[in-house]
Protein backbone atom coordinates (compact mmCIF):
# COMPACT_ATOMS: atom_id res chain seq x y z
CA UNK A 1 0.00 0.00 0.00
CA UNK A 2 1.42 3.40 -0.73
CA UNK A 3 1.97 6.10 1.77
CA UNK A 4 2.98 9.46 2.68
CA UNK A 5 5.27 10.66 5.24
CA UNK A 6 5.26 14.96 5.58
CA UNK A 7 7.92 15.68 7.64
CA UNK A 8 7.24 19.01 9.68
CA UNK A 9 9.60 19.79 12.52
CA UNK A 10 11.68 22.70 11.51
CA UNK A 11 11.74 26.07 13.33
CA UNK A 12 12.42 29.07 10.63
CA UNK A 13 14.56 30.97 13.04
CA UNK A 14 14.73 33.67 9.52
CA UNK A 15 10.83 33.85 10.25
CA UNK A 16 11.12 35.42 13.90
CA UNK A 17 8.81 37.17 15.05
CA UNK A 18 6.46 35.14 14.24
CA UNK A 19 8.10 31.98 13.92
CA UNK A 20 9.02 31.01 17.48
CA UNK A 21 10.31 28.11 19.08
CA UNK A 22 6.62 26.69 20.20
CA UNK A 23 4.82 27.72 16.79
CA UNK A 24 7.28 26.86 13.45
CA UNK A 25 7.48 28.25 10.17
CA UNK A 26 5.33 25.73 8.97
CA UNK A 27 2.39 26.35 11.28
CA UNK A 28 2.11 30.43 10.34
CA UNK A 29 -1.13 30.93 8.48
CA UNK A 30 0.59 33.63 5.79
CA UNK A 31 -0.89 31.99 2.13
CA UNK A 32 -4.63 33.25 2.00
CA UNK A 33 -5.53 31.78 5.66
CA UNK A 34 -3.31 28.57 5.09
CA UNK A 35 -0.26 27.39 6.49
CA UNK A 36 3.02 25.56 4.48
CA UNK A 37 1.74 22.24 6.42
CA UNK A 38 -1.67 22.28 5.24
CA UNK A 39 -0.92 23.59 1.75
CA UNK A 40 1.61 19.97 2.01
CA UNK A 41 -1.29 18.18 2.49
CA UNK A 42 -3.54 19.35 0.21
CA UNK A 43 -1.28 18.44 -2.53
CA UNK A 44 -1.50 15.14 -1.53
CA UNK A 45 -5.75 14.82 -2.12
CA UNK A 46 -5.94 11.89 -4.24
CA UNK A 47 -2.85 10.59 -4.32
CA UNK A 48 -3.03 9.03 -0.99
CA UNK A 49 -5.81 8.83 1.68
CA UNK A 50 -5.86 10.48 4.51
CA UNK A 51 -5.57 7.19 6.74
CA UNK A 52 -2.27 6.43 5.13
CA UNK A 53 -0.70 10.05 5.40
CA UNK A 54 1.70 10.77 8.54
CA UNK A 55 3.60 13.72 10.11
CA UNK A 56 6.65 13.28 11.70
CA UNK A 57 7.24 16.89 13.93
CA UNK A 58 8.40 17.78 17.13
CA UNK A 59 6.19 16.10 20.20
CA UNK A 60 5.93 20.15 21.03
CA UNK A 61 3.89 20.83 18.11
CA UNK A 62 1.82 17.45 18.07
CA UNK A 63 -1.23 19.07 19.07
CA UNK A 64 -0.86 21.99 16.84
CA UNK A 65 -0.55 19.60 14.33
CA UNK A 66 -3.65 18.03 14.72
CA UNK A 67 -5.47 20.96 14.86
CA UNK A 68 -4.03 21.77 11.29
CA UNK A 69 -4.68 18.54 9.90
CA UNK A 70 -8.25 17.22 10.95
CA UNK A 71 -8.88 14.70 9.00
CA UNK A 72 -5.32 12.71 9.50
CA UNK A 73 -5.41 10.11 12.80
CA UNK A 74 -3.83 11.12 15.36
CA UNK A 75 -1.79 8.19 15.98
CA UNK A 76 -0.54 9.04 12.61
CA UNK A 77 1.39 11.81 14.09
CA UNK A 78 5.23 11.02 15.32
CA UNK A 79 6.57 13.36 17.86
CA UNK A 80 10.02 13.51 17.95
CA UNK A 81 11.44 14.57 21.55
CA UNK A 82 14.64 15.72 20.12
CA UNK A 83 14.93 17.08 16.21
CA UNK A 84 17.82 15.10 14.72
CA UNK A 85 17.66 15.64 11.17
CA UNK A 86 16.20 13.67 8.49
CA UNK A 87 17.70 10.70 8.54
CA UNK A 88 16.31 9.99 12.04
CA UNK A 89 12.88 11.27 11.12
CA UNK A 90 12.66 9.04 8.15
CA UNK A 91 13.93 6.24 10.15
CA UNK A 92 11.74 6.74 12.83
CA UNK A 93 8.60 6.97 10.40
CA UNK A 94 9.77 3.65 8.35
CA UNK A 95 10.21 1.61 11.25
CA UNK A 96 6.79 2.85 12.61
CA UNK A 97 4.97 2.33 9.08
CA UNK A 98 6.67 -0.78 8.33
CA UNK A 99 5.16 -1.99 11.53
CA UNK A 100 1.24 -1.75 9.99
CA UNK A 101 2.46 -3.00 6.31
CA UNK A 102 5.34 -4.64 6.13
CA UNK A 103 4.80 -4.32 2.16
CA UNK A 104 4.84 -0.45 2.29
CA UNK A 105 5.58 2.24 -0.40
CA UNK A 106 7.02 5.27 1.66
CA UNK A 107 7.19 8.54 0.04
CA UNK A 108 8.15 11.73 1.89
CA UNK A 109 7.60 15.22 1.60
CA UNK A 110 8.54 18.49 2.74
CA UNK A 111 6.06 20.85 4.87
CA UNK A 112 8.41 24.25 4.29
CA UNK A 113 8.14 24.69 0.40
CA UNK A 114 5.57 26.05 -2.00
CA UNK A 115 4.97 23.89 -4.83
CA UNK A 116 3.04 25.17 -7.90
CA UNK A 117 1.01 23.83 -10.26
CA UNK A 118 -0.33 20.57 -8.61
CA UNK A 119 -1.21 18.57 -11.45
CA UNK A 120 3.11 18.90 -12.52
CA UNK A 121 4.05 18.15 -9.24
CA UNK A 122 1.27 15.19 -8.63
CA UNK A 123 2.21 14.10 -12.11
CA UNK A 124 5.59 13.40 -11.36
CA UNK A 125 4.55 11.87 -7.79
CA UNK A 126 2.47 9.20 -9.48
CA UNK A 127 5.97 8.58 -11.67
CA UNK A 128 7.98 7.86 -8.43
CA UNK A 129 5.74 5.60 -6.74
CA UNK A 130 5.75 3.32 -10.15
CA UNK A 131 9.35 3.84 -9.83
CA UNK A 132 9.82 2.61 -6.23
CA UNK A 133 7.37 -0.31 -6.87
CA UNK A 134 8.93 -1.60 -10.16
CA UNK A 135 12.58 -0.83 -8.91
CA UNK A 136 12.16 -2.16 -5.54
CA UNK A 137 15.62 -2.59 -4.83
CA UNK A 138 16.30 1.48 -5.69
CA UNK A 139 15.92 4.56 -3.45
CA UNK A 140 13.86 7.27 -5.55
CA UNK A 141 14.53 11.39 -5.27
CA UNK A 142 12.46 13.83 -7.08
CA UNK A 143 14.55 16.71 -8.49
CA UNK A 144 13.55 20.14 -9.48
CA UNK A 145 14.04 21.67 -12.92
CA UNK A 146 16.44 24.22 -11.97
CA UNK A 147 14.95 27.70 -13.19
CA UNK A 148 17.95 29.72 -12.32
CA UNK A 149 21.91 29.10 -11.33
CA UNK A 150 21.05 28.95 -7.40
CA UNK A 151 23.82 28.57 -5.12
CA UNK A 152 21.91 28.02 -2.26
CA UNK A 153 20.44 24.32 -2.99
CA UNK A 154 22.18 20.98 -3.64
CA UNK A 155 21.98 19.51 -6.89
CA UNK A 156 21.51 16.07 -8.69
CA UNK A 157 23.32 15.01 -11.75
CA UNK A 158 21.31 12.86 -13.85
CA UNK A 159 22.33 9.69 -15.92
CA UNK A 160 21.08 7.05 -18.20
CA UNK A 161 16.55 7.47 -18.33
CA UNK A 162 15.58 4.10 -17.40
CA UNK A 163 11.37 5.35 -18.14
CA UNK A 164 10.10 8.78 -19.25
CA UNK A 165 10.76 10.63 -16.91
CA UNK A 166 13.26 8.93 -14.84
CA UNK A 167 17.05 8.75 -14.64
CA UNK A 168 19.89 7.16 -12.98
CA UNK A 169 21.60 9.09 -10.34
CA UNK A 170 25.22 10.13 -11.48
CA UNK A 171 25.94 11.92 -7.80
CA UNK A 172 24.78 14.93 -5.23
CA UNK A 173 26.61 18.36 -5.62
CA UNK A 174 26.75 20.07 -2.44
CA UNK A 175 25.84 24.19 -3.05
CA UNK A 176 28.13 24.84 -5.61
CA UNK A 177 29.48 28.42 -6.90
CA UNK A 178 27.59 30.83 -9.04
CA UNK A 179 29.85 29.42 -12.02
CA UNK A 180 29.46 26.02 -11.15
CA UNK A 181 25.65 26.25 -10.70
CA UNK A 182 25.65 28.66 -14.16
CA UNK A 183 27.42 25.24 -15.56
CA UNK A 184 25.05 22.82 -13.95
CA UNK A 185 22.42 24.99 -15.74
CA UNK A 186 23.36 25.00 -19.16
CA UNK A 187 24.03 21.62 -19.45
CA UNK A 188 20.44 20.48 -18.65
CA UNK A 189 21.71 17.39 -16.57
CA UNK A 190 20.91 18.53 -13.48
CA UNK A 191 18.25 19.43 -11.08
CA UNK A 192 17.67 21.47 -7.52
CA UNK A 193 17.57 18.63 -4.60
CA UNK A 194 13.84 19.02 -3.79
CA UNK A 195 14.61 16.45 -0.10
CA UNK A 196 11.52 14.19 -1.14
CA UNK A 197 12.03 10.66 -1.71
CA UNK A 198 9.88 7.17 -2.10
CA UNK A 199 10.90 3.63 -1.67
CA UNK A 200 10.16 0.08 -0.96
CA UNK A 201 9.87 0.30 2.98
CA UNK A 202 12.08 -2.50 3.67
CA UNK A 203 14.70 -0.91 1.03
CA UNK A 204 15.24 1.99 2.77
CA UNK A 205 15.50 0.55 6.12
CA UNK A 206 18.31 -2.16 5.06
CA UNK A 207 19.94 0.37 3.76
CA UNK A 208 19.66 2.58 6.98
CA UNK A 209 21.12 -0.43 8.74
CA UNK A 210 23.63 -1.18 6.33
CA UNK A 211 24.91 2.96 6.24
CA UNK A 212 24.10 4.11 10.02
CA UNK A 213 24.00 1.12 11.98
CA UNK A 214 23.82 2.69 15.28
CA UNK A 215 20.63 5.17 15.14
CA UNK A 216 18.87 2.32 12.84
CA UNK A 217 19.39 -0.42 15.70
CA UNK A 218 18.02 2.48 18.07
CA UNK A 219 15.43 3.76 15.87
CA UNK A 220 13.78 -0.26 15.79
CA UNK A 221 14.10 -0.96 19.56
CA UNK A 222 11.95 2.78 19.81
CA UNK A 223 9.37 1.68 16.93
CA UNK A 224 8.40 -2.03 18.76
CA UNK A 225 7.54 0.22 22.04
CA UNK A 226 6.32 3.36 20.38
CA UNK A 227 2.97 3.51 21.79
CA UNK A 228 4.38 3.26 25.62
CA UNK A 229 7.62 5.46 25.51
CA UNK A 230 7.25 8.11 23.07
CA UNK A 231 6.66 10.62 25.73
CA UNK A 232 9.04 9.36 28.17
CA UNK A 233 12.32 10.42 29.35
CA UNK A 234 13.77 7.45 27.87
CA UNK A 235 12.78 8.03 24.31
CA UNK A 236 14.62 11.72 24.68
CA UNK A 237 17.83 9.93 26.28
CA UNK A 238 17.43 7.82 23.03
CA UNK A 239 17.05 10.26 20.64
CA UNK A 240 19.92 12.65 22.28
CA UNK A 241 22.45 9.82 21.71
CA UNK A 242 21.79 9.58 18.14
CA UNK A 243 23.99 10.77 15.30
CA UNK A 244 22.30 14.02 14.19
CA UNK A 245 22.83 13.64 10.29
CA UNK A 246 20.37 14.16 6.77
CA UNK A 247 19.44 11.57 5.15
CA UNK A 248 21.57 12.80 2.08
CA UNK A 249 24.68 12.61 3.76
CA UNK A 250 23.72 9.12 5.66
CA UNK A 251 22.37 7.23 2.89
CA UNK A 252 21.29 9.09 -0.42
CA UNK A 253 24.88 9.62 -1.73
CA UNK A 254 26.17 6.28 -0.66
CA UNK A 255 23.55 3.90 -1.64
CA UNK A 256 24.06 1.53 -4.73
CA UNK A 257 21.00 2.72 -6.50
CA UNK A 258 19.51 5.84 -6.88
CA UNK A 259 16.83 7.20 -9.50
CA UNK A 260 15.81 10.77 -10.00
CA UNK A 261 11.90 11.76 -11.41
CA UNK A 262 12.31 15.28 -12.74
CA UNK A 263 10.11 17.33 -11.49
CA UNK A 264 9.06 20.50 -13.59
CA UNK A 265 7.51 22.55 -11.15
CA UNK A 266 7.94 26.26 -9.46
CA UNK A 267 9.85 25.11 -5.91
CA UNK A 268 10.67 27.44 -3.02
CA UNK A 269 11.73 26.81 0.38
CA UNK A 270 10.10 30.12 1.97
CA UNK A 271 12.55 30.01 5.03
CA UNK A 272 13.08 34.02 4.87
CA UNK A 273 10.70 36.97 4.75
CA UNK A 274 12.23 38.13 1.84
CA UNK A 275 11.98 34.76 -0.06
CA UNK A 276 8.19 34.92 1.42
CA UNK A 277 7.84 38.36 -0.51
CA UNK A 278 9.23 36.48 -3.82
CA UNK A 279 6.09 34.11 -3.81
CA UNK A 280 3.06 36.69 -3.12
CA UNK A 281 1.90 39.38 -5.44
CA UNK A 282 3.38 42.64 -5.09
CA UNK A 283 1.89 46.26 -5.85
CA UNK A 284 3.00 48.37 -8.52
CA UNK A 285 6.09 49.79 -6.48
CA UNK A 286 7.19 46.60 -5.34
CA UNK A 287 5.50 46.03 -1.84
CA UNK A 288 4.03 42.93 -0.34
CA UNK A 289 1.47 42.72 2.22
CA UNK A 290 0.85 38.90 4.19
CA UNK A 291 -1.37 40.88 6.45
CA UNK A 292 -5.25 41.39 6.67
CA UNK A 293 -4.74 45.17 7.30
CA UNK A 294 -1.79 46.93 5.73
CA UNK A 295 -1.44 50.67 4.38
CA UNK A 296 1.45 51.68 2.39
CA UNK A 297 2.01 55.03 1.66
CA UNK A 298 4.75 56.62 -1.04
CA UNK A 299 6.67 53.39 0.03
CA UNK A 300 8.65 50.72 -2.29
CA UNK A 301 10.15 47.13 -1.90
CA UNK A 302 8.62 47.16 1.50
CA UNK A 303 7.30 43.37 3.04
CA UNK A 304 4.58 43.99 5.94
CA UNK A 305 3.45 41.02 7.93
CA UNK A 306 0.95 40.31 10.25
CA UNK A 307 -1.79 38.07 11.52
CA UNK A 308 -3.47 39.39 13.46
CA UNK A 309 -7.39 40.38 11.74
CA UNK A 310 -7.75 43.80 13.49
CA UNK A 311 -4.24 44.95 13.80
CA UNK A 312 -3.44 47.74 11.13
CA UNK A 313 0.24 47.99 9.57
CA UNK A 314 0.72 51.40 7.88
CA UNK A 315 4.06 51.97 6.34
CA UNK A 316 4.80 56.41 5.02
CA UNK A 317 7.56 57.04 2.68
CA UNK A 318 9.89 54.18 3.38
CA UNK A 319 11.42 52.22 0.81
CA UNK A 320 13.40 48.37 1.23
CA UNK A 321 11.67 47.63 4.74
CA UNK A 322 10.81 44.36 6.17
CA UNK A 323 7.56 44.71 9.00
CA UNK A 324 6.32 41.98 10.94
CA UNK A 325 4.32 42.38 13.42
CA UNK A 326 3.15 39.37 16.33
CA UNK A 327 1.45 39.82 19.52
CA UNK A 328 4.98 40.09 21.78
CA UNK A 329 7.46 41.28 19.27
CA UNK A 330 7.54 43.59 16.28
CA UNK A 331 10.64 43.63 13.80
CA UNK A 332 11.78 46.52 11.58
CA UNK A 333 14.84 46.01 9.59
CA UNK A 334 16.23 46.59 5.54
CA UNK A 335 15.43 44.15 3.01
CA UNK A 336 18.82 43.45 2.85
CA UNK A 337 19.88 42.77 6.15
CA UNK A 338 16.92 39.96 6.54
CA UNK A 339 19.98 37.10 7.06
CA UNK A 340 21.18 38.81 10.25
CA UNK A 341 18.02 38.13 11.84
CA UNK A 342 19.02 34.61 12.85
CA UNK A 343 21.94 35.53 14.63
CA UNK A 344 19.88 37.91 17.04
CA UNK A 345 18.66 35.11 18.73
CA UNK A 346 21.81 35.34 20.69
CA UNK A 347 20.90 38.90 21.69
CA UNK A 348 17.81 38.36 22.50
CA UNK A 349 18.69 35.50 24.92
CA UNK A 350 21.16 37.60 26.27
CA UNK A 351 18.68 40.71 26.73
CA UNK A 352 15.34 38.62 27.84
CA UNK A 353 16.06 35.16 28.03
CA UNK A 354 13.70 32.90 26.41
CA UNK A 355 10.74 35.03 26.67
CA UNK A 356 10.60 35.77 22.77
CA UNK A 357 11.99 32.97 21.92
Amino acid sequence: MRHAVIMAGGSGTRLWPLSRKNRPKQLLRLFDGKSLLQLARQRLDGLFEPQNIWVITSAAYIDQVAEELPDIPRENLIGEPVGRDTANAIGLSAHLLHRCDDDATMAVFTADHLIEPVDRFQDAIRRGLEAAETHRDSLVTFGITPAEPHTGYGYIHRGQPISPGVYRVLEFKEKPSREIAEQYVRSGEYYWNSGMFCWHCPTILRELETHLPHNHGHLAKLAERWEHICDSDECREVFEQLEKISIDFAVMEKADSVLVVEMDCRWRDVGSWPSLAAVLAADEAGNVSAARRSLIVEGRGNIVVSEQDEHLIVVLGAADLIVVHSPDATLVCPRDRAEQIKTLAALRQQRYGDRYE
